[in-house]
C-alpha cells in the first residue's frame, strides 16, 4: 500500500510517501519519496527527493496553494523518476492535525463531521488547524476518492485525568473547553513504544519521560503506555522555554503589560509566541546550535538563554518524575533533543540524584536511536529520532486495514 503523509503549516508543506506491504516493519523505514513546499509570499519553493538520489528544486509564482501542491505531487507520476502510474496508485493520505479537542482520541477517517470539528478547534489552534484543514480539502480535489486519515497531536493526551487537565480557574472554564490538551502527542506516543522495543521491555511496565525538544518543546509523563501528564496545555505556549515561545510565565505579567503598555491581545500573542524564548533572551537566534556557539565564544546573553532553558527543562522533568512516582527511561527527541549533546549533558548532570548517569563518550557521538547511559545507570537515557510521519503512515495502514472508525 502506498501511503502519502502531509504535514501542512503556514510556512511549509512537508510530505512523504511510504510503502507498506503485508505489515509495517518494527523499525521505521525511510520514505521512498519526500516533498517540501516553502511558502514565500507570492512565491513557492518546491523540493523533492526520490529514489536513486534524484532531486528536484524549483521556484514558482503562486496562483493558489492547490496549484502548487498539485505541481509538487505530480512529481510522483510525471517527474524525472516517477514512482507511481498516477494519482490512483495512492492508497490513503494521512494528515497531521494539531488540535482534535477532547473528541478525537485516535486516528480517524476524514468525514464532513471531522472537518467541522477541526474547523471549530481552529479557534484554539489558529496557527495550525486551518492549514491542516486546507491540506485535507486540497487532497480531496487533487486525489478525489482516495481515503484520508487525520492523526491528532492532542489524541495521545486525551486520557490525562481531570485532575491533571483542569486549570485552577473558574470551574465553568471546562464547559467552554478551556483545559489542558497537550501537544506533540504523535511523537511522544511513538517514542514510548520505541523505548519498549529498544529495551526489550513490556511498555506497560515502564515509567517514561519523553522530552520533545525542537523549536517547540514539551515533555510527557508516560505510564503503562499512556500519557498521564504533559507540559503543554490549552495551547502549545504553555510549559518549557522554546525557540521563540516564552513557555509558562506569571499571568500577572500580561495584566501588567496590558495596563502599563496598553498592549492588545494580538500584540501579546506576537510577544509571547514570536519574540520570546531562546531568541528573545539571547537576542541572537531561536536555533540552539547558534546559542551554544555564541555561548562558547563568551556571549553572556547566549549563556543566560542556555542556562534558563536547562533550568526549566530539568525543573519540568522533575515534576514529570514526581507524577510517575519514579522513572525508568528518559528520552531526548526532536531537533534539539537529537542534535545537542550540550543540552543532553547539562540536563542529565542536574538529574544524577535520580540515578540518571550519562555516558559522555556515547553522548558525543550518538547514532540513530541509541542508549547513551552508562551501564550502571538506574535510568536508561535514550536518544530517539522523531518519526511523526512514519507514525502517521502506520496509523493509516492500521486504520484502513481494520476498516476503522469513520467518526
Amino acid at each position: 500500500m502506498k501511503i502519502l503523509v502531509l504535514n501542512s503549516g503556514s510556512a511549509t508543506l512537508k510530505t512523504n510517501l511510504y510503502e507498506i506491504a503485508a505489515a509495517p516493519p518494527e523499525d521505521p523505514p525511510a520514505a521512498i519519496w519526500e516533498g517540501l513546499i516553502e511558502w514565500e509570499g507570492n512565491w513557492a519553493a518546491i523540493r523533492t527527493s526520490g529514489p536513486a538520489g534524484v532531486r528536484t528544486q524549483t521556484r514558482i509564482q503562486i496562483s493558489s496553494r492547490k496549484q502548487v501542491t498539485e505541481q509538487l505531487l505530480s512529481d510522483l507520476w510525471t517527474g524525472a523518476a516517477p514512482l507511481l502510474k498516477g494519482p490512483s496508485a495512492i492508497g490513503v493520505v494521512g494528515h497531521r492535525i494539531v488540535h482534535g479537542g477532547a473528541e478525537f482520541s485516535q486516528p480517524t477517517v476524514v468525514t464532513p463531521h471531522l472537518k467541522d470539528v477541526v474547523r471549530r478547534m481552529s479557534e484554539f489552534a489558529p496557527l495550525h488547524n486551518p492549514f491542516g484543514l486546507e491540506g485535507i480539502e486540497i487532497i480531496e480535489e487533487i486525489l478525489s476518492g482516495v481515503p484520508q486519515v487525520a492523526v491528532f497531536d492532542t489524541a495521545f493526551h486525551t486520557k490525562i485525568s481531570e485532575t491533571a487537565s483542569t486549570y485552577a480557574g473558574p470551574y465553568e472554564w471546562r464547559a467552554r473547553g478551556i483545559c489542558r490538551y497537550g501537544f506533540h502527542g504523535i511523537n511522544h506516543e511513538y517514542c514510548a513504544h520505541r523505548v519498549a522495543r529498544m529495551l526489550g521491555r513490556d511498555l506497560d511496565s515502564l515509567r517514561i519521560v519523553t522530552c520533545h525538544l525542537g523549536n517547540g518543546c514539551s515533555l510527557a509523563a508516560v505510564r503503562e503506555g499512556r500519557s498521564v501528564d504533559t507540559t503543554m496545555g490549552f495551547t502549545p505556549l504553555e510549559g518549557l522555554m522554546m525557540g521563540t515561545r516564552a513557555g509558562s510565565i506569571d499571568p500577572g505579567i500580561l495584566i501588567y503589560l496590558m495596563r502599563q503598555d496598553h498592549l492588545t491581545a494580538d500584540q501579546l500573542d506576537e510577544l509571547l509566541n514570536k519574540k520570546s524564548g531562546l531568541a528573545g533572551i539571547s537576542g541572537i537566534s531561536n536555533d540552539m546550535r547558534e546559542i551554544v556557539s555564541a555561548m562558547k565564544a563568551g556571549n553572556p546573553r547566549a549563556k543566560l538563554a542556555f542556562d534558563i532553558f536547562i533550568h526549566r527543562l530539568t525543573s519540568f522533568i522533575g515534576s514529570m518524575v514526581a507524577v510517575l512516582g519514579g522513572v525508568d527511561a528518559l528520552v531526548f527527541t526532536a531537533g534539539i533533543g537529537e542534535n545537542s549533546a550540550e543540552v543532553r549533558a547539562a540536563a542529565c548532570a542536574s538529574l544524577e540524584f535520580l540515578g540518571v548517569n550519562l555516558d559522555t563518550a556515547k553522548n558525543s557521538r550518538v547514532a540513530q536511536d541509541c542508549d547513551i547511559s552508562t551501564a550502571d545507570s538506574r535510568v536508561r537515557i535514550l536518544m530517539i529520532r522523531a518519526q511523526e510521519d512514519w507514525a502517521i503512515a502506520r496509523a493509516c495502514w492500521s486504520l484502513t486495514r481494520a476498516g476503522g472508525p469513520s467518526s
